[in-house]
């Protein structure tokens, strides 16, 4: 096949060098500054910076199979590739930047089926040429044309840019955002003015590179500011809450009657369980177990009120009941959110085992009596901060030496694994009963491992909060 080309000449040469040379530099720059970031939302822009090289590549190649009569199908075809290359290249700098910058308001609802719109009906557009000379054309001699048509190819490319351009100042984002931003369609405009043309249209894809670069670095730089700012803070959540949990085991090691161990693992840095025990008087030693509504810092905020305000009410020597009680009052009249609680109290008596209990809508407590786990379904009341005027109703559980009782949030039970199957209370139970014997330590453990072992690498979305308690009777009954 022969290869006389009129276009190749020095010139040509030359030009297509600068343009493979300024690119690859631009490129070059961009890994080097791209792949050290480690962003992890890069879809639209790793496409976006595809499409740009693929776009450069296929314009460099149209420059040589111009005016050659036996590769006009070729550069016919490079053609359309490239036309819907440079449609999908703006819609993907669209999708960058809405993405980063958060776009807003009406014009943005608008622009959601409005850009994409576009793009098909110009896509279309592109592709009628198939049919027919509708906007460009390829003659027999391998010669490149356009038809009076030919502005409507550059419809979307205006529209969508002047769009994007907008939405981009009326974001709530820093200037240096919106700048860089901008670079992307400024750049290569004013590579083109300053050049004059000179080097032909695909060295302005080396000037994409360029203001992909700025773009890139100066977006991810400030998200990167703000996120280790966001996670300063969750680490100090995180402290905060641990420390309002009561965390040193054995819990009371003076005092022989009892053994307990408690554990609480959030779903995310922080969370909404928590978990409480303390010595009311002497012979009184108060539980609590609770699952605040929702996630996050809001619900940690509102467990560390709730756990203040529970404790504080059962150390006045209140009954469970009475406890819940004043707690729905005290949480139902300060809070402003739609935020609930549920609660389970427990107040033992260490002379005698007696255990004066009340649930306010919390999981049922386990309850293990001559080595065996059962699930003890007490009556339950309304959540704490749902509703003013509720009463909750006490029950009392005899536990005699070597008995233990284990509560839980529902992190537990509904633990899903990659099938979406929940754990389960009967799971639960099983599970307890397979290590009865076992001290209220290993017996957590157990039902950590266990968990962990069922729902393998399956995200979970609840926190993981236990509390085992052994009666062990007071010390003269060991003797």
């Amino acid at each position: 096949m022969s290869i006389d080309n009129p276009r190749i000449t020095a010139a040509t040469a030359f030009h297509a060098g600068v343009d493979v040379m300024g690119t690859f530099l631009c490129a070059v720059l961009f890994y080097g500054c791209y792949s050290s970031r480690g962003e992890q939302d890069t879809s639209s822009f790793s496409l976006l910076v595809l499409l740009t090289g693929l776009s450069f590549a296929v314009n460099e190649l149209m420059w040589f199979v111009r005016g050659v009569p036996q590769w006009h199908g070729i550069l016919f075809a490079f053609c359309l590739v490239s036309k819907c290359l440079n449609l999908a290249m703006i819609y993907c700098f669209y999708l960058y930047v809405r993405g980063s910058l958060q776009f807003k308001g009406k014009l943005a609802r608008a622009a959601e089926w409005a850009v994409p719109g576009m793009l098909i009906l110009s896509v279309l557009l592109v592709l009628a040429n198939v049919l027919g000379p509708v906007t460009f054309s390829v003659d027999a001699g391998g010669n490149y044309g356009w038809t009076g048509l030919v502005w409507l190819e550059n419809l979307y490319l205006i529209i969508t840019s002047a769009v994007t351009a907008v939405l981009i100042f009326r974001s709530d984002s820093p200037y240096s955002q919106k700048w860089a931003a901008m670079s992307f369609i400024l750049i290569p405009i004013l590579e083109f003015i300053v050049t004059g043309g000179a080097f032909a249209y695909s060295i302005q894809y080396g000037a994409v590179l360029l203001a992909l670069v700025l773009m890139y670095c100066l977006i991810f730089n400030d998200r990167s500011r703000k996120l280790a700012s966001t996670q300063t803070e969750l680490t100090m959540a995180t402290q905060i809450q641990e420390s309002m949990l009561p965390s040193i085991f054995p819990a009371f090691p003076e005092r022989q009657e009892i053994d307990l161990y408690a554990s609480m693992d959030p779903a995310r840095e922080v969370g909404g369980d928590f978990y409480d025990f303390f010595l009311i008087d002497d012979d009184h030693l108060g539980l609590i177990i609770a699952d605040v509504s929702g996630k996050g810092i809001p619900a940690a905020l509102y467990m560390m009120i709730s756990k203040t305000i529970l404790q504080n009410f059962a150390k006045m020597g209140n009954s469970p009941a009475e406890v819940l009680e004043k707690a729905n009052e005290s949480l139902c009249a300060e809070s402003r959110t739609e935020m609930f609680v549920t609660t389970w109290v427990g107040i033992l008596e260490l002379s005698t085992g007696k255990m004066t209990c009340a649930n306010a809508g919390h999981e049922y407590p386990v309850v293990c009596r001559n080595g065996q786990f059962d699930l003890m379904k007490d009556k339950h009341g309304f959540v704490l901060g749902g509703m003013e005027g509720m009463k909750y109703r006490d029950y009392e559980i005899r536990l005699e030496k070597g008995d233990k009782i284990f509560v839980y949030t529902d992190g537990v039970p509904e633990a899903t694994n990659a099938e979406q199957v929940l754990f389960g209370a009967d799971r639960m139970v099983e599970t307890l009963n397979r290590n009865a014997e076992a001290s209220p330590v290993e017996i957590l453990r157990s039902m950590r491992r266990a968990v962990d072992a069922f729902v393998g690498s399956a995200e979970q979305f609840d926190d993981l909060t236990m509390l085992c308690l052994e009666y062990r009777g007071m010390p003269q009954e060991n003797s």
